[in-house]
């Protein structure tokens, strides 16, 4: 009987936030040291403004929607890590909250990583709604990584 190898899958949350960036480089680099891969994992969601203008039906604002998500989630990938970060990374775009796509895609995950974004009176040391969400929620083990302070901070 052969045991069958599987790379570690390393989920990570991204926005296109400074803090996510950080949780990006932070996951390659944890799946450079484990032999891993990255699914680095964005969300868009449908405009729910009753009043929003579009040239057509609700079809038309998907595309765009998720087309402008696959932009935004390739140059976040690329200015965090480059073009070849040295592990597989392979960029994934789903519709939903971010949480709940996030906590969906933890189940197939060994490792989730997520930033943090909290902006509440204690800058910093509070969770951001999303990032406390997916550490409840998750099926797996959260790694929330921080944005690095600037020293005179």
């Amino acid at each position: 009987m052969s045991e069958r190898t599987i790379e570690p899958l390393i989920v990570v949350g991204v926005d296109g936030s400074n803090h996510s960036k950080e949780a990006l480089r932070w996951a390659v680099a944890q799946a450079a040291m484990t032999g891993g891969r990255v699914h680095a994992v964005m969300a868009w969601e449908w405009n729910r403004n009753p009043f929003a203008i579009g040239p057509t039906a609700a079809e038309a604002e998907a595309v765009t929607a998720e087309e402008a998500a696959r932009r935004k989630l390739a140059d976040t990938v690329a200015a965090a890590v480059g073009t070849s970060p040295g592990v597989p990374v392979f960029r994934r775009v789903e519709q939903g909250s971010p949480a709940q796509v996030l906590v969906d895609a933890s189940k197939e995950a060994d490792l989730t990583v997520v930033g943090t974004r909290g902006y509440g009176g204690f800058k910093g040391a509070l969770l951001g709604s999303v990032s406390q969400q997916v550490v409840q929620y998750s099926a797996g083990t959260v790694v929330i990584v921080r944005e690095e302070q600037a020293a005179d901070d």
